[in-house]
């Protein structure tokens, strides 16, 4: 094998291996682990884990789908999945919208896309209070 030709072959065996790693950290992540229709979560305010949930403009990640606090009696709970290549989006309370760190994208407390790359909304779920409880319903 001349030298040329390994070069040429090591180039593209490394890339072979290179390439599925970086499409995987901006790929889209699939749906099993969001709530799915007729499940549901249940979310105790008075838990440390949720506690900040009482204070307006604050927010969590629970089984990929986020809640927000945005100050007014209702919450808002939206899949924390990006629907254009699969990062966490995050809650700015400021705006009171949901943006996504790793292209720009914004999505509205409806879940409506406000600013792109993403084209397609992000799910909105359903959030109900009795109490200190939420239950965020599929």
């Amino acid at each position: 094998m001349q030298r040329r030709e390994f070069l040429i072959k090591s180039i593209q065996a490394g890339a072979a291996v290179a390439v599925p790693v970086v499409y995987s950290s901006c790929s889209k992540d699939d749906d099993e682990d969001l709530l799915q229709p007729g499940e549901s979560i249940t979310i105790d305010l008075d838990s440390s884990r949720y506690s900040q949930l009482k204070s307006d403009g604050n927010a969590v990640i629970v089984q990929k789908v986020i809640v927000a606090n945005p100050g007014s009696e209702e919450f808002v709970a939206l899949s924390s999945i990006c629907t254009h290549q699969g990062c966490e989006i995050s809650y700015n309370h400021s705006t009171g919208n949901f943006p996504c760190p790793c292209h720009g994208s914004v999505f509205s407390g409806t879940g409506s896309v406000l600013q792109g790359p993403a084209t397609v909304p992000v799910k909105r779920f359903t959030v109900t209070r009795e109490e200190n409880v939420l239950t965020i319903t599929g």
